[in-house]
C-alpha cells in the first residue's frame, strides 16, 4: 500500500523534505520502531480520540510515552476517550486500522501534539500502512502540523497509567 492517498496529497500541498522508510510488518508503533532501528522517542505515533460530541482529535506523542489523559483533560477543557475503532476506520478508509499518520491535517481532524515530540531531530511517522514510515525534519513536522495545539500530556511508558 504504500503512504495513504490523503497524506500523500497533503504532503504535495505543502513541500517538506522527506523520506520513505520500510519496515517489516508491525502490529504496534513498538515493533514499527524496532522493524526500523529507530528509538522509540523518534517515532512519532497518532491516538485518535474523540471527546463528548463525539469530535475527533488526534493526540500525537512519542512512541516511548503514553498520553496522561487527566493532563489532555485538563488542557483541552473536554471529556476526551479514545474513538471507537469503527469511527477511526470511517475517519481514515485509506488507513489501515492501527497505522493512522499523526497528521490530522491531511484528514480535516484535529491534532494536538505532546511538547516531547519536538525533542528529536527528526521524527518518524506512519504513512497509513504497517511497513511504511515517513521521516522528516522535526522542524519539518511541526510545520506540518499547522498551528495544531500543543502542550504536556504524555508521561514515561514505565509510569503511565493509561492503556495508550
Amino acid at each position: 500500500m504504500g503512504m495513504a492517498m490523503k497524506l500523500a496529497d497533503y504532503l504535495r500541498s505543502h513541500p517538506v523534505e522527506y523520506h520513505l522508510v520500510q519496515h517489516p510488518h508491525s502490529a504496534n508503533s513498538l515493533e514499527a520502531a524496532q522493524g526500523a532501528h529507530l528509538p522509540l522517542a523518534a517515532l512519532a505515533k497518532a491516538v485518535v480520540l474523540e471527546d463528548e460530541n463525539e469530535h475527533p482529535v488526534i493526540a500525537v506523542l512519542p512512541a516511548s510515552r503514553k498520553i496522561d489523559l487527566d493532563a489532555l483533560r485538563a488542557g483541552t477543557g473536554r471529556s476526551l476517550r479514545l474513538a471507537s475503532e469503527a469511527g477511526v476506520g470511517e475517519r481514515f478508509a485509506d488507513c489501515k486500522l492501527g497505522a493512522v499518520p499523526p497528521i490530522g491535517n491531511a484528514y480535516g481532524i484535529e491534532t494536538i501534539w505532546d511538547d516531547s515530540v519536538a525533542t528529536q531531530p527528526e521524527v518518524y511517522f506512519e504513512a497509513g500502512d504497517h511497513e511504511t514510515l515517513v521521516r522528516v525534519k522535526t522542524s519539518d513536522f511541526v510545520h506540518l502540523l499547522e498551528g495544531a495545539q500543543h502542550m504536556a500530556f504524555s508521561e514515561p511508558m514505565q509510569r503511565a497509567r493509561s492503556l495508550f
